[in-house]
């Protein structure tokens, strides 16, 4: 049997009556008096203003026709394995704990009121100078209560959000974290394309040494043996034409090796993603929170229900000993 059953079984005879008009005067009194000072503190409560960033990757070139295939895919609800692009990570990295100490480290300038009637002042600083953490670990922490990104599995729109007390601040630190994504991809990220280039680069080098090693040894040969062609002697002969061969196989071994590099540079290029910026970041105007009204209405009823409660306290343990007693003869 449950409380509300209890609470509504007929009244025995020597249980406290009770008059609801009477029981609910001061309870309401007290719930008023709450929802009062609750307006009065949340009217002090500074506004926060949320401003979201969107951005379209465009997949490379080598990947685009199976990651158009995995997104037709998705859009039925299919999970293709190995479909995710390049973009798949993008939403780590912008949940990365570099990234993060990139934004804590940027200065800011903004306009910021200390609460919500107080005078609007310029304000200067880092991101760590805003959020007064005590260490950097306590910092990368609390940004994640400012800076949001989630990305849309069918249209792979990833968007990107930070909600702080100044409009120009959230404004600014969604620009900024867009940015920093755009560098991570273009110079910290690694792609298929750049290990090629690099590998190429190292065995254009050592290509190079090898080949200048054949030229000084062939050199050194014809100093001796300028006209080895019409030598009468046969290994004076071969000898120079091995030199000769081997200076030429290396020469086609560089020039080789060079075209690859730049090849492999060009892939390098089509393997980083491009971000297009379908919205830039706005500034709010409309603030975000807090949602005063839900929270003075909150209080007001937790406030009502606790008074009325310990009001009534005395009928409500009737009540369920009553209901406890009778259910108990009932089961004997």
């Amino acid at each position: 049997m449950n409380l509300v059953a209890l609470l509504l079984m007929p009244q025995s005879s020597d249980a406290p009556v009770l008059d609801l008009k009477a029981s609910l005067k001061r309870p309401l009194q007290w719930a008023f008096a709450v929802g009062l000072l609750t307006a009065l503190y949340t009217l002090s409560m500074p506004n926060s203003y949320k401003s979201e960033a969107r951005l379209l990757p465009v997949e490379s070139k080598g990947s685009s026709g199976f990651g158009s295939l995995a997104s037709a895919a998705a859009a039925f609800g299919i999970n293709v394995p190995g479909g995710d692009s390049s973009d798949a990570n993008f939403v780590d990295v912008l949940n990365s704990r570099w990234l993060r100490e990139q934004l804590l480290q940027t200065e800011f300038q903004y306009h910021l009121r200390s609460w919500r009637f107080g005078a609007e002042r310029i304000a200067k600083g880092t991101l760590y100078d805003y959020l007064h953490a005590s260490n950097m670990d306590r910092a990368v922490q609390s940004v994640s209560g400012i800076l949001s990104a989630s990305r849309d599995l069918k249209s792979k729109v990833i968007a990107i959000s930070a909600e702080t007390q100044s409009p120009e601040l959230s404004q600014l630190i969604v620009q900024r974290a867009g940015k920093l994504l755009e560098v991570f991809l273009q110079e910290k990220g690694r792609t298929r394309g750049g290990a090629k280039a690099a590998f190429a680069e190292a065995r254009l080098t050592d290509a190079r040494r090898e080949m200048d090693e054949a030229e000084d040894i062939l050199r050194r040969f014809l100093e001796g043996n300028r006209n080895f062609q019409s030598s009468g002697d046969p290994a004076v002969r071969l000898k120079g034409t091995r030199l000769e061969t081997e200076l030429r196989l290396r020469q086609q071994l560089v020039s080789a090796i060079a075209m690859n590099r730049e090849q492999a540079l060009l892939e390098e290029k089509n393997d980083i993603p491009i971000l297009n910026m379908l919205d830039p970041g706005n500034l709010p105007i409309e603030k975000s929170g807090p949602v005063r009204s839900k929270i003075v209405m909150a209080l007001f009823l937790l406030s009502g229900l606790a008074a009325w409660g310990i009001e009534n306290r005395e009928w409500i343990k009737k009540r369920l000993f009553d209901g406890q007693e009778a259910e108990t003869g009932e089961s004997q």
